[in-house]
């Protein structure tokens, strides 16, 4: 069941929990990049409350998190440092969530598919390791470099290797217990022992962890001094969760330090929130793909619509003093680790980020740093599995080598300096593999046949391979049959794909009849629109316009292709999933299909079809009757579906019993209605009744009979015939082949069809 379904108590009992849990993580991260960033601290809380209910609320992404980021401390430190002071600094949040906005509206968010799988998971694993390693020192009890800090060169002189080397120096006893509690406690909460008892399943884990840690805080002093953790603010060493304290209302007003709106004039304003706006969003589409990947059900997050929630939060949390907001891995993959299910998750974090700041931050402030580092710990094992590492080892070089670059790189740099340097590397192997074999061409000569050419095109196709393709298209001979195969590519260069439309127009003159499959993985790809033609042989139509736009011959074609692909077992590796993320806000079923019952006769498996392409009617000996009649209607005028097809098929049981004019209860009249096919037959006298092919033949007059009946039963589908929307076709599908043959086609009159029905879309 998928989580949007799943009933309201299911998602309050798996979201709940989860969001207490990224809000364990989360506390320590705002406070922790606040402090980097220069700024005051409270303002790191505004941007993860802002992030959790507002951002959570218009993203269309269901377990990512958003927040302050790292990766963004030294741009804001930097600006805060020329501005004078953090009230002239914020208006540039406020414009940089505006630009995000624009960005969105101008889908900026299609660079999130172009980062490769390889970069994406070297991320997720570098960020693994780096948690572990920065929380080290603090799970030791030193506490020296901020909570969340992700670069190898540190504030404090250190970096990532030296911090932990004096951190095994100085170990504080107490600290090292308390992790180690925490750890073992957390681990103890996922055993199968734990999770059969219901009551227990409640609580996070990570919550019991944190709240021992509390507690061994009070209890472990009685063990030794060298168990103490006491902060020792004389050398300004924090081993707690530091929040303010306001002792008033006025107290905790003055926590928001707002913008100073004069600044808006200033041209330094403008250039940081442009940096602000790029590479949050960057950082923000980097994160979401690597939580798409994650995500346990697989669903495909809106970029567009991400970066439009990001905007939105930016600019709220500008307004009320905060830092910059992205969406942040650390958070959305604990979120994920903790059974969150919807983002419901997300805004429960931070409505007790909210709730506790305000009400509780006394209590908060008792939270060891060494519990959270419990919890980050667990965060980063598991971003950073062996089996990670060697599943990508198992992929081959182009793939193995691209992810430890990344690692490596994020691990001596930092995250987006160290994708940078993956990207580069993966880029490299693309080309290298794309420059090999951008394409596989073979062509096919039967005796008496006119040759069939196929060119397979490689998963990245650039502007460097088309001066080859072009080639290999000039030289494709007259009269044959050329199949474009794209079902692989995950990215076509726009100047093959103008390459493709031209010869796509000037096919027919060389008598060529060309086919184009389209990438699985894009369901909106289109070729380049070249005179009339588009890319009309995609398999699926997706928006109410392409299929307003589309010819009852056309739909005929793509049902055509679509059986080809499924007799030469080249049928499209569906993505059902992104299927059910794809049409559940609406339907455009280009055509619907009557069918006989018969369990080897499903219409989307024979024309290869997916969810939401066809509507699928089917009866007994696919017969008509009123019922059906108005469910055609419904799909050609409401729907605006542009074929109707009856779809009979050989060795028809139905047929057989009304050949031999069984009486069986209420079938007996359901085989009444293709008697008439059956009189035909034996009128006809073409088969013998006793021949095994006798059904075959009465089942092909009944879909002819069929097809004729609907025009002259329905008004409605006949004046939508008249007016050239929609066509009518019967077939007969052959169980031992698995081929349709198309017996009785029905199809308006092409120019006055298209007149009609330009007129009509413009009415």
């Amino acid at each position: 069941m998928k989580s949007s379904a799943l009933p309201l108590g299911s998602r309050l009992r798996a979201d709940i929990p989860a969001g207490i849990v990224v809000f364990f993580v989360a506390l320590p991260l705002c406070l922790g990049v606040a402090l980097a960033s220069g700024a005051p601290p409270f303002a790191g809380i505004v941007t993860g409350v802002v992030g959790g209910i507002i951002t959570g609320i218009l993203s269309g992404s269901q377990l990512g998190v958003s927040g302050p980021a790292a990766g963004l401390t030294t741009i804001v430190a930097a600006a805060v440092l020329a501005a004078g002071n953090w009230a002239q600094f914020v208006p540039a949040v406020i414009l940089a969530g505006a630009l995000q906005v624009l960005f969105g509206f101008l889908r900026a968010g299609i660079i999130a598919y172009y980062f490769p799988s390889s970069v994406i998971k070297g991320m997720l694993a570098a960020i693994g390791i780096t948690i572990i390693l920065k929380q080290f020192p603090h799970a030791l009890g030193v506490d020296k470099d901020w909570v969340g800090d992700m670069a190898f060169w540190q504030d404090d002189g250190n970096n990532t290797f030296s911090e932990i080397g004096e951190a095994l120096l100085a170990i504080n006893d107490g600290a090292l217990a308390i992790c180690v509690a925490g750890i073992l406690l957390m681990l103890l909460w996922e055993t199968k022992f734990i999770k059969r008892i219901k009551v227990l399943t409640l609580i996070p884990g990570a919550m019991l962890a944190v709240l021992a840690g509390v507690l061994l805080v009070s209890v472990l002093p009685s063990m030794g001094s060298h168990f103490v953790l006491a902060n020792d603010t004389s050398h300004n060493v924090i081993h707690f969760v530091n929040l303010p304290t306001p002792q008033s209302f006025s107290e905790f007003s003055g926590l928001f330090k707002l913008p100073d709106f004069s600044a808006f004039g200033h041209i330094t304003v403008w250039k940081t929130a442009f940096v602000i706006a790029l590479v949050a969003s960057i950082e923000t589409l980097l994160c979401l793909e690597a939580t798409d990947k994650l995500d346990p059900e697989k669903r495909i997050s809106p970029a567009n619509r991400e970066l439009k929630a990001q905007g939105i939060g930016n600019m709220v949390a500008g307004l009320l003093g905060g830092l910059p907001l992205t969406q942040v891995i650390v958070r959305s993959s604990a979120n994920i680790q903790a059974g969150g299910k919807t983002k419901l998750a997300t805004i429960t974090h931070g409505i007790v980020l909210l709730s506790c700041a305000v009400l509780i931050p006394g209590l908060l402030n008792k939270i060891p740093n060494a519990a959270l580092a419990a919890v980050l710990i667990l965060v980063g094992y598991k971003l950073a599995k062996p089996s990670l590492m060697k599943s990508m080892y198992k992929a081959g070089w182009d793939q193995f080598i691209p992810f430890m670059v990344t690692i490596l790189a994020i691990l001596f740099t930092d995250l987006l300096v160290g994708i940078g340097i993956g990207l580069l590397t993966g880029t490299y192997f693309i080309l290298r593999t794309n420059f090999k074999t951008p394409f596989k061409s073979h062509t096919q000569q039967t005796a008496g046949q006119a040759p069939e050419s196929t060119i397979v095109l490689s998963e990245n196709v650039s502007f460097l391979n088309k001066a080859s393709i072009q080639r290999t298209l000039e030289h494709i001979p007259e009269n044959a049959a050329l199949t474009i195969d794209a079902r692989n590519s995950t990215y076509i260069d726009y100047d093959v794909k103008e390459i493709i439309a031209d010869f796509a127009l000037k096919a027919h003159e060389r008598k060529i009849t060309f086919t184009f499959l389209p990438p699985i993985n894009q369901p909106e790809f289109t070729l380049p629109e070249t005179g009339h033609i588009k890319n009309l042989i995609d398999m699926r139509t997706h928006s109410k316009e392409e299929l307003a736009n589309l010819t009852p011959e056309q739909a005929l074609a793509i049902l055509t292709e679509g059986n080809k692909r499924f007799v030469n077992n080249l049928r499209f590796d569906h993505d059902h999933l992104q299927m059910v993320n794809e049409t559940r806000e609406g339907q455009y079923p280009f055509a619907i299909v009557l069918s006989c019952i018969d369990s080897r006769t499903s219409a989307e498996f024979i024309f290869d079809q997916g969810l939401g392409d066809i509507f699928s009617v089917r009866i007994a000996g696919n017969v008509l009757n009123d019922d059906i009649i108005g469910s055609m209607e419904f799909a050609c005028s409401v729907m605006n579906s542009k074929l109707i097809v009856v779809l009979g098929h050989t060795d028809c049981g139905a047929i057989k019993g009304a050949c031999g004019e069984y009486q069986l209860g209420h079938l007996s009249g359901l085989l009444g209605k293709a008697r008439r096919a059956v009189y035909q037959a034996r009128e006809l006298k073409l088969v013998n009744e006793n021949d095994r092919k006798f059904a075959d033949h009465v089942a092909e007059l009944n879909v002819r009979n069929v097809t004729e009946e609907i025009l002259m039963r329905s008004p409605l589908l006949e004046n939508l015939y008249n007016e050239g929307r929609i066509g009518i076709a019967g077939g007969m599908y052959n169980l031992a082949s698995g081929e349709v043959n198309f017996v009785d086609t029905r199809m308006p009159k092409q120019k006055e069809a298209t007149e009609k029905t330009k007129n009509k879309l413009s009415a």
